[in-house]
């Protein structure tokens, strides 16, 4: 029941001093204690006499404890004292708790025979919600049909969304921007422009699914919670349907990396849906996060989480099945291209990059065709996602990995820094005793090809300028920039070195 069907009682002639009408309650506790926390459960109307206010300064006490115990509101009599103390009133609308005036001659005994009738409507209604909609779940009904009825059960409109900001069922003017809020809100539920957002199940944000209601809904939350746990049995039902599409993703998978035989390989890429002449590509995606995850303490490893990931930026068209590094997933190339596909994968974890502390990193082969290419294509796809995570995240495809770019993606970090470290300290230490760009000239030397003018000119200095830091340069590392050698080794040390500006 809401403090607004309270107010709404005629014969309880009730005034509501501070705080949201809407909020609920869902039972009804008369005290006069000064520290009734103990005795709570939460979500209570609280009616006091106020025989327990002495001075100003009990009032903080008091409504301190009632919203500890996560009260719902107060009602406050008039009896005792006879007005109800300013003090009160500021003490609760600095808690954000509702406070009702009861007049003196409205009893606390009348007020809570009144409301025990109406509360008790409520759980019958809820009740009969319940059946109905168990009703619908048991008959078959899908996601779209099951949201059409829940929602309208509870009188509340909105959508669904995944983490990447795609419209699952419902509608929604902006869901991307919906997502991102989803993923960036320290706790949920949270009002998010017109919009209040609640999280789809307890798993990772940045592969879970959002409920948008319309309008602010955080003083019915209960609404929410309802209808985002409808939701959330049907998608455990569409998981629990999917456990035997992994297995069979990680068997062909797994036959594809032993060479096994090409017919082998063909029928079991027919039992994963995907014809022998039909183009196809592979998508290797590892996932980590430290961000909020619904309430999870502990979320999957990153080889899952990528799985789960890659599923969802995909439609959950695919199945991935985790493998050591990260998980492999299959995916018809249908309506796509691998350059379609790789862009629909960089524009959703764009979005993802709103969750705090997250970081995918996903190597996409290019297009196959027929199950002989099928280990090339996860091999591929493997050293493109382990590109990416040297680049600390994102999306490469097979095209950037045949570069200089993949051999230094296989020499461990602190290898890699301490060869930087070793060829350019000397000039990063002289540029930083003389202000001068001896790291910036190299960079841009090399990347001219050598050409003393070409570097000049776009460092706006004389050509003899650039000449003497070259020299300079040769000097203070013992290298020779006229050799191709150590013209290679200065440009892979450069990759792992920011240049000052």
């Amino acid at each position: 029941m809401r403090i607004s069907d309270l107010l709404a009682i005629d014969d309880l002639r009730l005034t509501l001093l501070t705080g949201d009408p809407g909020r609920e309650f869902g039972t009804v506790h008369i005290t006069d204690l000064p520290e009734p926390g103990r005795y709570l459960g939460g979500g209570e109307l609280v009616l006091t006499g106020l025989m327990w206010w002495h001075a100003p300064a009990d009032s903080a006490r008091f409504v301190a404890a009632l919203t500890r115990a996560g009260v719902a509101a107060l009602g406050a009599g008039r009896a005792w004292l006879g007005h109800v103390p300013d003090d009160l009133v500021a003490a609760c609308a600095e808690a954000g708790l509702p406070l009702v005036d009861v007049p003196v001659e409205v009893s606390f005994r009348t007020l809570a025979e009144l409301v025990a009738p109406r509360l008790a409507g409520d759980v019958r209604d809820a009740l009969g919600r319940h059946r109905r909609l168990v009703a619908a779940l048991a008959e078959g009904a899908d996601l779209t049909e099951l949201f059409r009825v829940t929602a309208a059960e509870l009188g509340v409109t909105g959508a669904v969304l995944s983490a990447s900001g795609e419209v699952i069922v419902g509608s929604a003017g902006d869901p991307v921007g919906l997502a991102k809020a989803y993923l960036a809100a320290p706790r949920l539920p949270a009002v998010a422009g017109e919009h209040t957002i609640f999280a789809v199940g307890r798993g990772h944000r940045a592969a879970g699914w959002a409920l948008a209601c319309d309008g602010d809904l955080l003083g019915r939350a209960d609404l929410g919670y309802e209808l985002a746990a409808c939701v959330g049995l049907e998608r455990g039902r569409i998981e629990e349907g999917r456990r035997v599409e992994r297995r069979l993703a990680g068997q062909l998978v797994a036959a594809a990396l032993t060479e096994a035989d090409v017919s082998e390989l063909n029928a079991r890429l027919r039992m994963c849906g995907i014809d022998a002449a039909e183009p196809y590509a592979v998508v290797d995606v590892a996932a980590s996060t430290q961000g909020p995850t619904q309430g999870a303490t502990r979320g999957p490893d990153p080889a899952t989480l990528g799985g789960q990931i890659v599923e969802e930026l995909l439609g959950r068209e695919v199945v991935a099945a985790a493998g050591a590094g990260g998980a492999v997933a299959v995916v018809p190339l249908r309506e796509s291209t691998a350059d379609g596909l790789a862009a629909r994968l960089r524009a959703g974890v764009a979005v993802l990059s709103a969750l705090p502390g997250t970081r995918v990193c996903a190597g996409l082969s290019g297009a196959l065709t027929g199950a002989a290419a099928l280990k090339g294509g996860v091999e591929e796809a493997g050293h493109a996602r382990r590109l990416a995570e040297a680049r600390d995240g994102g999306v490469v495809t097979s095209d950037e990995i045949y570069t200089h770019a993949l051999l230094l993606a296989t020499v461990p970090g602190d290898v890699r820094r301490s060869f930087s470290s070793r060829l350019l300290s000397p000039l990063l230490d002289y540029d930083r005793r003389h202000q001068s760009d001896l790291v910036r000239t190299l960079g841009i030397f090399l990347d001219r090809a050598g050409s003393w003018n070409a570097c000049a000119e776009l460092l706006h200095v004389h050509v003899n300028t650039v000449r003497y830091r070259i020299r300079r340069i040769e000097e203070l590392t013992g290298r020779d920039l006229s050799t191709m050698a150590d013209r290679v080794d200065f440009f892979l040390a450069l990759r792992d070195t920011v240049p000052p500006r």
